[in-house]
């Protein structure tokens, strides 16, 4: 059963790994005490009450021992070839893995025609994206790139998505926390299941639209490539996205403000006037969200922010709002053009009047591995990539010249 290779987080003893990533605090903040006064207490309601892991204890395991990797490398980077290579190699020939690998990667010309490659080359799996369906086949996951390579990770798995090993060999590198140069002895950690892990969460989207065309109302469910395609509601085309980083409505093309209403839970709450709206979770608030000026959220923080794009109005502000809540954005009545939304960069379309976009958090996370915890490789992260408050120390005061400060005072 494809199941039965996926990853666990198990609170399991921290055997064999260093100290250092040991916790001796919950993540989470204390119970809150339930009575107020004398009196008054929370009505209890045994049905809601949620039970979740403690993200510090979060550490990853297997069921059984991994034997399918899908490495994922930057397109277009001469400079990868030659880590990509010795990787493979490694997976291979050290580890006895089938390696997965997406079809246009080999048709670069640098791994065509490499002769010393050629025999490891044929023992390839490869795919297509939107063709070929391989997310109950991978054990885990390597990216070799840029956070780029994470995103697009993501998008291949619309439910569970096997662990992520990310390497940081692109230009920013917030989300890939691993060095290439141990690269060995960290994937023997990994594969052994001593590791911990932060769980991303995504957002589950679903983009409703009304027909506009014959071909679309007579859809049958599958697209050109045989794939499972847009499902039809009440006469309606839905489309349903995992995103891990952010979706944006914007104002596309036109020189018009954007106006689009949001709703939560049904609620109208605002209507965004402004050149768009960022909807992102924790991961996506170092993103965009952050060049918009929102507030940076950890991974581990079950949330979802809400951001304008430049809006026409001195008082909106970011909002972070709880990670269970339903959102829906629409055009507005007064909407002088269309909008367009992208998800995690990708997936651009027109939002019309009568169209609709649904926003939760996925149930089904992103397993991020992490050098050494969630909470470490954050900070160590917002420092080395986003230099956060990096500033020029104020210089102090010289004994002498406190001394004399004294004196004169005296």
């Amino acid at each position: 059963m494809p199941g039965a290779r996926r990853t666990a987080v198990s609170a399991a003893r921290l055997t064999g790994t260093c100290p250092c990533t040991a916790r001796t605090r919950s993540l989470h903040g204390p119970c809150p005490v339930t009575t107020f006064g004398p009196k008054a207490c929370v009505l209890q309601n045994p049905q809601t009450i949620m039970h979740i892991q403690d993200p510090a204890s979060q550490r990853l395991t297997w069921n059984k021992s991994p034997k399918s990797v899908l490495v994922i490398k930057k397109i277009r980077d001469a400079s990868l070839l030659q880590p990509f290579k010795e990787l493979c190699m490694y997976l291979m020939e050290e580890n006895g893995m089938i390696v997965y690998v997406e079809k246009k990667v080999l048709e670069d010309p640098a791994i065509a025609c490499d002769d010393n490659f050629g025999p490891v080359k044929k023992r390839f799996c490869t795919f297509r994206e939107d063709y070929d369906d391989i997310s109950n086949q991978i054990d885990f996951i390597i990216c070799l790139g840029g956070d780029g390579t994470l995103l697009y990770a993501s998008s291949l798995f619309q439910g569970s998505v096997p662990p992520v090993m990310a390497f940081h060999l692109g230009s920013l590198g917030f989300l890939t926390p691993f060095t290439f140069k141990s690269f060995q002895s960290q994937l023997t950690q990994v594969i052994e299941g001593n590791a911990a892990v932060v769980l991303r969460s995504r957002l589950k989207v679903r983009v409703v639209k009304e027909p506009r065309s014959k071909k679309m109302a007579e859809h049958n469910g599958l697209s050109e490539n045989g794939l499972p395609g847009p499902s039809l509601e009440g006469g309606k085309q839905a489309l349903q996205y995992q995103v891990l980083n952010e979706v944006v409505i914007d104002r596309g093309p036109s020189s018009y403000l954007s106006n689009v209403d949001v709703y939560l839970d049904g609620h109208l709450i605002t209507t965004v006037q402004g050149d768009g709206v960022i909807v992102s979770t924790p991961t996506g608030s170092t993103a965009y969200a952050a060049a918009a000026g929102a507030s940076m959220i950890h991974p581990n923080v079950p949330a979802i922010m809400i951001t304008p794009i430049c809006p026409h109005s001195l008082s909106f502000r970011p909002i972070v709002v709880p990670a269970g809540v339903e959102l829906k954005i629409t055009l507005s009545p007064e909407a002088r053009n269309t909008a367009w939304v992208s998800l995690d960069g990708r997936k651009r379309q027109e939002i019309r009047h009568g169209d609709s976009i649904t926003i939760t958090t996925s149930c089904y996370p992103l397993p991020s591995i992490c050098v050494h915890d969630p909470v470490s490789d954050w900070f160590e992260s917002l420092a080395q990539c986003l230099h956060w408050n990096v500033r020029k120390k104020q210089a102090h005061f010289e004994e002498e010249e406190e001394a004399a400060e004294d004196g004169e005072e005296g």
